[in-house]
């Protein structure tokens, strides 16, 4: 099954090439009071944005970071690059979704925790701050077109994926290169950070990272997922 959202937040699933309108279903969602619990409401009924990247280093020697939620947008929306002074650079990445709550999951039960997959861009700005502030700012997380429920893709351990920049090649690998895989991300994670349904774990980037300027467009590609474009804007 693939899940997306259209149309100022109305619920689809994509069949092909048909767009099917689901959204009366949200009605049976039961109601929410206060103190509303942790976790994606519609997630955790169908069953933290963490993620990493690698520089000279790995995820042993960082570990994982926490990016913000306001920086995430759909391909719909342009990520906004209006620092002229410094490098905004493209990574892409699987990310996967949590459906399931658990805290220091076993690796052997990881993916049973994942309701489904989509594609992400971790857009990252250079400089000297900390990686939780660069790759947070607003528009920084990408993910798209849909979501693949996970029943849709058992085994994410060996999907190609690429994405270009103007029709320029500037990553293209496999996601059997990661440094950690889906499931041993997922227990490593889970070992500092309760995971809530709803959270968002994007897996890392090949080499490749470049930068982005207003005015391009990116092109975003993984197997058994799909394929999306998003634009680069200046301002706001």
């Amino acid at each position: 099954m693939r899940i997306c959202r259209f149309d100022d937040n109305r619920l689809g699933i994509v069949q092909g090439d048909t767009l099917r309108d689901v959204t009366a279903a949200l009605a049976h969602l039961p109601p929410l009071a206060w103190p509303v619990p942790p976790g994606d409401h519609f997630f955790k009924r169908a069953d933290r944005a963490i993620n990493f990247g690698t520089e000279v280093k790995t995820i042993h020697d960082y570990g994982v970071f926490l990016k913000s939620p306001s920086s995430l947008i759909g391909p719909s929306k342009p990520v906004v690059a209006d620092w002229p002074d410094r490098r905004i650079d493209h990574e892409i990445e699987l990310a996967l979704v949590i459906g399931k709550p658990g805290f220091r999951i076993a690796e052997a039960e990881a993916m049973a925790h994942v309701a489904g997959y989509t594609i992400g861009l971790d857009m990252t700005i250079r400089g000297t701050e900390d990686r939780s502030f660069r790759k947070s700012l607003d528009t920084f997380s990408v993910l798209g077109p849909w979501l693949v429920t996970a029943d849709e893709l058992p085994d994410p351990s060996a999907l190609d994926f690429e994405i270009t920049v103007d029709g320029e090649t500037r990553q293209k690998a496999n996601t059997r290169d990661l440094i950690l895989g889906c499931a041993e991300l997922i227990a490593y994670a889970s070992r500092a950070y309760t995971l809530h349904p709803g959270d968002v774990i994007m897996t890392g980037t090949p080499e490749g990272v470049g930068p982005v300027a207003p005015g391009q467009v990116m092109r975003a590609w993984m197997q058994g997922i799909g394929t999306m474009e998003v634009a680069v804007t200046g301002s706001r």
